[in-house]
C-alpha cells in the first residue's frame, strides 16, 4: 500500500487552483486537503494539516510566497507556481524542488510532482534556507516586513517601523504598535531596506530616520538619536557622518 501525502494549493486565483486539482486526479497518492487563496489561510492551513507539499504562487496580494516561505517553521516540500519568470533561475540555481511558469500543461506539472515524490519517498526535508537565500541575494528593495507572532501573520508597513536592533542572527523590529523577532540579520535589512529612508546609525541599530526627533550629544564620539523620550539610540561616528548625508544638516 503506498503511502498517502498531504497537499496544499496556494493561490489567489480559482482558476489556477482549479486547473491544479485537475492535473493531480491521476495521483491518487497525493491528496489536497486545503486549497488557500492567501499566505494567511496557507499559515494556518500548514499548521492544521502538516502537509507534505504545496504548490505556491508568489506573487500574491498582501503575502506573497517567498515572504510566507520564510515564516514557515515546519519541513515541506514546494512547487512553485508563477506567472512571472523573476525568481525562477535564483530558484534552479539553489535547487528549489521546482519551478512551474503559467501557463504550465500537464506533462510538465507531472514532472514536478514526480520530483517531489522522489525526495519524499527517501525521506529528504524540504530546508526552507534556500528560500531565504534566494531572498537576501534578491536586489529588490523591501516594501513590508512580514513577521509571524504567535499562530499569525503581521504585515509591518515601513512607515510603522521606528528602528532595527540586531540581536545575534535575529533582528528585533520595533513600531508603535510593538515589536518584532525577524529571523534575519541586520546586513539583510541594511541591504534591502531603501537606504534613503533607514540608516545604519550604529552596529546594533537601523534606524527610520523620519521618526528621529532631534539629536543629542552623548560623549565626545557619539550622539543619541531622539525617537521618543523613552527611546534613544546611540550613534556611533560614522553613523553620525551617514545622517548628515541623508538628512543633509
Amino acid at each position: 500500500m503506498s503511502t498517502k501525502y498531504k497537499a496544499l494549493i496556494i493561490d489567489d486565483e480559482p482558476l489556477a487552483r482549479n486547473i491544479i486539482k485537475s492535473y493531480l486526479k491521476p495521483w491518487a497518492n497525493i491528496e489536497v486537503v486545503e486549497e488557500c487563496s492567501n499566505g494567511f489561510e496557507a499559515l494556518k492551513a500548514v499548521r492544521e494539516h502538516q502537509p507534505d507539499l504545496m504548490f505556491l504562487d508568489i506573487q500574491m496580494p498582501k503575502v506573497n510566497g517567498l515572504e510566507l516561505m520564510e515564516v514557515i517553521d515546519d519541513p515541506v516540500h514546494v512547487v512553485f507556481t508563477t506567472a512571472y519568470d523573476q525568481y525562477a533561475l535564483k530558484a534552479f540555481e539553489l535547487n528549489a524542488v521546482d519551478y512551474l511558469l503559467k501557463p504550465f500543461n500537464e506533462k510538465r506539472f507531472a514532472n514536478a510532482v514526480q520530483k517531489v515524490l522522489q525526495k519524499l519517498e527517501v525521506g529528504e526535508n524540504y530546508n526552507n534556507q534556500q528560500i531565504q537565500t534566494m531572498q537576501d541575494q534578491a536586489e529588490e528593495k523591501l516594501e513590508r516586513i512580514v513577521v509571524k507572532k504567535g499562530s499569525k501573520l503581521e504585515v509591518i508597513p515601513l512607515d510603522d517601523i521606528l528602528y532595527l536592533e540586531a540581536q545575534d542572527d535575529y533582528v528585533m523590529i520595533y513600531t508603535n504598535s510593538g515589536h518584532f523577532l525577524k529571523a534575519k540579520t541586520m546586513k539583510y535589512f541594511e541591504n534591502h531596506l531603501p537606504t534613503e529612508n533607514f540608516i545604519r546609525i550604529h552596529r546594533s541599530y537601523l534606524v527610520n530616520a523620519e521618526k528621529i526627533k532631534r539629536l543629542e550629544p552623548y560623549n565626545k564620539d557619539t550622539q543619541l538619536a531622539v525617537i521618543n523620550d523613552d527611546c534613544k539610540l546611540k550613534v556611533s561616528r560614522t553613523g553620525y557622518k551617514k545622517l548628515k548625508e541623508v538628512l543633509d544638516f
